[in-house]
């Protein structure tokens, strides 16, 4: 992907060493620009008189997008462990009054997994006794599925909130979102 600084010297038919010459920076520099390093001050200035631009015109503006709303999103999806439901209701209810389509997109993947999880407990619940009477099971069969897929829910909030931090998207989504 080209960038700035490149499509405009090759707009104006220069090569990398005319565009260093004509600018008074190190051909060195000029490649390391034009491979993705972000020019400041002097060099900006001077890559932009050479250009016969101004320096606002060489800096690509980066979409910021804050992912805060999405957070607290996934955090409330913890409270699934406390409530039966409340994996599901409180980061459903913040997904829908959230203004900002990427978080809402988000908030509705991080929903979309929390159902899933709660499906899956409920029926391990629903199956353990059958399965404990069948097999003469001693020991209450039901707290081991729950116990884990109230761990696993934690894996999950917790591996989406490293990865909204560090990537600004979810770790562990489905391929289709069903809301």
């Amino acid at each position: 992907m080209k960038n700035k600084v490149q499509s405009l010297r090759e707009s104006k038919n220069l090569t990398q060493t005319e565009l260093a010459e004509k600018s008074g920076l190190s051909l060195r520099t000029v490649q390391r620009i034009e491979a993705g390093n972000i020019p400041k001050g002097f060099t900006l200035k001077s890559l932009a008189s050479a250009l016969e631009t101004e320096p606002e015109n060489l800096i690509l503006r980066q979409e910021i997008f804050d992912v805060s709303r999405a957070k607290l999103i996934n955090l409330s999806a913890l409270l699934g462990l406390i409530l039966p439901f409340g994996g599901i209701i409180f980061p459903l209810i913040l997904t829908y009054k959230t203004k900002d389509q990427k978080n809402k997109e988000l908030g509705k993947d991080i929903v979309s997994v929390q159902i899933i999880l709660a499906i899956i407990v409920f029926v391990s619940m629903i199956l353990s006794p059958f399965i404990q009477k069948t097999f003469s099971i001693k020991i209450p069969l039901f707290i081991i599925p729950l116990i884990l897929l109230l761990c696993l829910k934690l894996v999950v909030v917790i591996l989406n909130g490293i990865s909204l931090n560090k990537n600004k998207n979810l770790y562990i989504k489905l391929k289709t979102n069903f809301l």
